[in-house]
């Protein structure tokens, strides 16, 4: 893969919106992850050992990629964005309170959501210090890579 290859995958990945980009080839493996501030951070790989093919189903492990916060352009909130596909959940089961409200007072470490995604239910953290503003998913609906989950105002 040359440069002029990557820098159209970079360019790909600013107009979609897209945080994280994998390519695996057979002698050789390409990472590209955008961070909150929209730097790019790659990490090339010239040798691998070779890919393992596991056909048993329970064998299978999900990859979790971090929530995306990203800036709203007019207000000065954050979207807290689902970093997978899945169910929303706004507690860890039916009879217990919501991990957050509108009004309350989130960190990098506190847990606002849950999404069920392949029967295993992932802790979403907000990894941003601010308040909940709205809450924008309705519990128990589906819920969409990168589509925002609550809006945040920065403290």
């Amino acid at each position: 893969m040359d440069l002029k290859d990557i820098k159209a995958i970079i360019d790909l990945m600013k107009k979609n919106s897209i945080t994280e980009f994998e390519l695996e080839e057979k002698d050789s493996k390409l990472r590209l992850k955008r961070g909150l501030n929209g730097g790019l951070v790659a990490q090339p790989t010239e040798e691998m050992a070779p890919a393992i093919s596991i056909s048993a189903p329970s064998a299978m492990v999900p990859v979790v990629a971090a929530p995306v916060a990203a800036p709203v352009a007019n207000t000065g909130e954050i979207d807290i964005k689902s970093p997978m596909i899945g169910t929303f959940y706004r507690s860890p089961s039916p009879e217990s309170a919501s991990y957050v409200e509108v009004g309350a007072e989130v960190g990098g470490e506190t847990v606002v959501c849950i999404i069920e995604a392949m029967k295993v239910m992932n802790e979403i953290k907000a990894e941003v210090k601010g308040v909940i503003t709205q809450i924008l998913v309705e519990n128990g609906k589906p819920v969409e890579f990168g589509q925002p989950l609550f809006k945040v105002r920065p403290l």
